[in-house]
């Protein structure tokens, strides 16, 4: 891929996170990751309402693990009134693939600097380890390679 391209030079998972993207967070966060209107502001239940995705959103400030985990396991800001998940958690509905798939699309709507910084943060924080605790050093030094 060009450059100013995520890294992946898979474009088929390219397209299958952006149809996983489509089909599950689309309503929320908009069918070009525009986000919600108002989203910065608490709506009338105290909550913040889903958040952009493109460069003028915050999404490509948060590591690989980070974005994984909060599409996993779902998420609730901190500062709404609710206790409820504002993000509804999809690890039992995607499979890791999938969701490594879309935080994969969500950074081809993202600036080439805002790229280069989500990398830098994701450095220390990857995509979590998704191979088996009897998986053979030999099947994680190929997926190693094969990553790079």
């Amino acid at each position: 891929m060009a450059e100013d391209r995520p890294s992946s030079s898979d474009t088929s998972q390219l397209e299958d996170g952006k149809r996983v993207y489509r089909q599950y967070c689309a309503s929320c966060h908009g069918a070009q990751g525009e986000g919600m209107p108002n989203w910065e502001e608490q709506n009338a239940l105290g909550e913040l309402p889903a958040p952009p995705h493109g460069p003028e959103g915050h999404t490509w400030k948060h590591s690989d693990a980070m974005l994984y985990r909060i599409i996993a396991e779902g998420w609730r800001d901190p500062w709404n009134k609710t206790d409820r998940l504002t993000m509804p958690a999809y690890q039992e509905v995607l499979a890791p693939s999938e969701i490594r798939d879309v935080v994969n699309y969500l950074k081809t709507l993202w600036t080439q600097e805002q790229r280069r910084h989500q990398a830098d943060e994701s450095v220390e924080n990857p995509f979590p380890n998704l191979l088996p605790a009897n998986a053979s050093p030999y099947l994680e030094n190929q997926l190693r390679i094969v990553s790079e």
